[in-house]
């Protein structure tokens, strides 16, 4: 294997007379060993056993005694492949994770620390700073004001309870080894906080009290959801961008805010460096396999842009929920899930209806398609009922084209794109108080005297107790945006450090 002068294991190379071809290496290293690491009575080590040792710390002044087996001198570095006999397996003092040659995306997600070093994912880490610049600029150009809500938070805002608590580790709670401990029956509640408290899952809670302050803001802040789905679209920590607007009676007012902040954006990025080596991905010829051939193709990722900027007369398709079952239905061959009313759409439903409702007919390219009025029963319980004049059927005029006759929906939105289906969601939120506390108490969130119960919502009703208007907004997968741009199939891998189930690495 090679020895490389200059590494961080090993400093100097020295070649001992009078046979070139013996040699001893001595090693410097930052670090000290400790000093039963390395026996004393035996300070040269052979290959087998070098390979072998697994010290505490960085060793030094190790020496190895071997063989020569070959040399190449590159630049200022020679490399050398050491052997003595003890093992057909070769001496590396110094090994690089990182390959020119090939290396799957699932490798690369157990080295993060280091993958960013990669031009494929140093491009991805420019071009999430090119969007933030670009959403930046959008907001302060429509008035908005940039907050920051708080991580830390005393309520689940979805209601899922898919939540990370947060406590306090000191040294004596990890040198306790008492039995109840071990045996999970010791009460360990952190009392920080005077009560459990959780990472936040959104911050849409927040926003609304600050949007009652100073008008339109919006963030752009970690989340975090203890799923455990082991997918390509799901993360335990993701970026949300997340935006509310008060004095807002209707949705269509929320709809084309997405629709214009996603136009104008992707248009803002599209000349920047990192976007155009991203969609055109010029590669060596005479390499077999490349990172790039992971992506989704240079000419799929260039019909994504196009999509997202394509400008016509009429908005993005839109389409209820009713209808939209009512579609699907009529294709339930094609489906391993049955659509249904009750169940929602699962992600196999979203993909069909945005390919199908999407299509511009113009090279394969699609257009984002807004889903409305889901059914109350499976949305959050701060989304506003629609009214009951909406509830009937439309007509030719009606921008969502047909009607819900099944049961009660809500004033709330999904985007959907292909391949990586809904990357954002909003609705009107419900501002009067009665109606709020009607929607908590159907789901045992207070008592039925207004008393508020767990879930520590007890100040999202002083909001609308001492004063509220019409007010509605939205959440972006901000991950899942960039994902969908730069033709990445996994969300794991347009983040830097991702998070997910089982896997916290560095």
């Amino acid at each position: 294997m090679a020895l490389k002068s200059g590494a961080a294991l090993c400093s100097r190379l020295r070649l001992t007379p009078p046979n070139p071809r013996l040699f001893s290496s001595s090693c410097t290293t930052r670090n000290s060993v400790p000093t039963n690491a390395l026996p004393s009575a035996r300070p040269a080590r052979t290959v087998a056993q070098f390979l072998e040792w697994k010290p505490e710390a960085e060793a030094t002044n190790v020496v190895v005694n071997g063989y020569v087996r070959s040399a190449r001198t590159m630049k200022a570095d020679v490399f050398v492949h050491i052997g003595d006999g003890s093992t057909r397996k070769p001496l590396q003092a110094l090994t690089y994770p990182i390959q020119k040659k090939y290396q799957t995306p699932e490798y690369l997600r157990t080295i993060p620390h280091l993958r960013s070093r990669i031009p494929l994912n140093a491009a991805i880490l420019r071009l999430r700073s090119d969007a933030v610049n670009a959403l930046t600029r959008f907001f302060s150009s429509r008035d908005f004001t940039q907050t920051h809500p708080p991580i830390v938070t005393s309520s689940d805002c979805e209601g899922g309870g898919e939540v990370f608590n947060v406590s306090v580790q000191t040294r004596e709670s990890m040198a306790d080894d008492t039995p109840e401990k071990k045996r999970g029956t010791k009460n360990t509640t952190d009392t920080f906080f005077r009560g459990p408290r959780y990472l936040t899952v959104s911050t849409q809670l927040h926003l609304e009290a600050l949007a009652q302050s100073v008008g339109n803001v919006w963030t752009l802040s970690p989340t975090f959801r203890a799923e455990r789905s082991d997918t390509s679209r799901h993360m335990s920590e993701f970026y949300m961008l997340e935006a509310e607007m008060p004095f807002v009676d209707e949705m269509d007012d929320v709809l084309e805010l997405v629709e214009d902040m996603l136009r104008e954006v992707t248009t803002d990025m599209y000349r920047d460096r990192a976007a155009t080596e991203l969609r055109e991905r010029r590669v060596s010829s005479n390499a077999s396999r490349t990172a790039e051939d992971d992506l989704v193709s240079a000419d799929e990722v260039e019909r994504r842009w196009a999509g997202m900027m394509h400008r016509s007369p009429a908005r993005w398709p839109r389409i209820r929920y009713g209808d939209a079952i009512t579609l699907l239905q009529a294709e339930e061959h094609r489906f391993e899930h049955k659509p249904t009313w009750e169940d929602g759409l699962h992600s196999e439903h979203e993909k069909y209806l945005a390919t199908t409702l999407g299509s511009t007919g113009e090279n394969g390219m699609y257009q984002p398609v807004f889903v409305t009025h889901y059914p109350r029963d499976i949305k959050a319980f701060y989304m506003r009922p629609t009214a009951t004049s909406a509830q009937t059927a439309g007509t030719k005029d009606d921008p969502y084209s047909g009607a819900n006759e099944r049961g009660a929906t809500v004033d709330c939105f999904d985007l959907l794109v292909p391949d990586l289906c809904e990357i954002a969601g909003g609705s009107m939120r419900e501002h009067r108080l009665a109606d709020l506390q009607e929607a908590m108490q159907a789901r045992g969130m207070v008592s039925s005297s207004g008393t508020p119960g767990f879930n520590g919502l007890d100040w999202y009703l002083d909001l609308r107790r001492w004063g509220s208007c019409p007010h509605g907004g939205f959440g972006l997968g901000f991950d899942r945006l960039l994902s969908y741009l730069a033709g990445v199939p996994n969300i794991r891998d347009v983040v830097a450090f991702p998070r997910w189930h089982g896997r916290c690495d560095c």
